[in-house]
């Protein structure tokens, strides 16, 4: 059996960067995209043959294009797994005081980037990802999506990031079941509690409750879980400490509703003319 092939974006810190080492260390290759090229190049010197960086960024499709093509030729023409890990927290305060006015002093626009990298870029990843899935040997692949607790949870700090992290859950929820079916690929969304890492500002690490750190193990075992298991889709893992919590979406308020997430699905296929395979 040939090599299995990972593509994780922001793989170059992080859990990202964990990841990608914890994958080596089980034989994987592994595609590290990011857009920090220096520590991308320095890491590909560090960590051997079987590993590749690549810059991009993700919220320009074209370097999405590129990335994937680079993992899936480097690979050897196939690509097992994608982790779509890149992340930001918000460029501008939706609370700030202050207004951000042009010269007819009208508000300027708010700075989106957050949902681009968060939401945007997440979408056309798994979008691009069926396409080199359906070439692999064996068709199929899987796909983890890293959420966050902000993406069960809200708050008033970020709240682009918590919007973008909860549209996260919800694309893992809406494309897994249908991407195993008709794709033979899983997806799953992992919403970790917070993990210091070497991007957290000098201050918290100093400051922040150890006993309230999740640890990056823990992230790690969940990853696991659904590389080894071809069944878990459109499953929601929250990390919290050490613990891995399989998460259910809210229950019906009623019959109606039900029917309408469900039942109603056949109804929608013939209005659209798409019927199920």
């Amino acid at each position: 059996m040939s090599t299995q092939v990972a593509l994780i974006t922001g793989g170059a810190s992080g859990i990202g960067l964990a990841t990608t080492k914890h994958l080596l260390s089980k034989g994987w290759k592994v595609v590290m995209a990011d857009i920090n090229e220096g520590a991308g190049r320095e890491l590909e010197k560090e960590l051997g043959s079987n590993a590749s960086f690549i810059r991009a960024d993700v919220t320009v499709f074209a370097d999405q294009i590129a990335m994937f093509k680079h993992a899936s030729t480097w690979g050897g023409n196939r690509l097992d797994f994608f982790a779509a890990n890149a992340g930001v927290d918000d460029r501008q305060d939706m609370h700030t005081s202050v207004e951000d006015l042009d010269e007819n002093g009208d508000p300027k626009p708010l700075n989106l980037m957050t949902m681009d990298v968060d939401l945007t870029a997440v979408i056309q990843g798994c979008w691009i990802y069926k396409h080199y899935a359906r070439r692999n040997p064996t068709r199929g692949g899987k796909i983890v999506i890293t959420s966050s607790v902000a993406g069960l949870y809200a708050s008033p700090i970020n709240p682009q990031y918590h919007m973008a992290k909860q549209a996260c859950v919800a694309l893992g929820r809406c494309i897994g079941p249908p991407f195993l079916r008709n794709e033979n690929i899983t997806v799953n969304v992992i919403c970790p509690a917070f993990i210091m890492t070497s991007l957290c500002p000098p201050k918290i690490r100093e400051i922040f409750p150890k006993e309230q750190i999740t640890h990056m193990s823990t992230a790690l075992r969940a990853y696991d879980m659904f590389l080894d298991d071809h069944t878990l889709t459109g499953k929601i893992a929250e990390l919290s400490i050490d613990k891995v919590i399989f998460r259910k979406q809210i229950e019906y308020a009623n019959e109606n509703q039900r029917w309408m997430l469900e039942d109603a699905l056949k109804v929608w296929q013939q209005a659209y003319g798409d019927q199920p395979e």
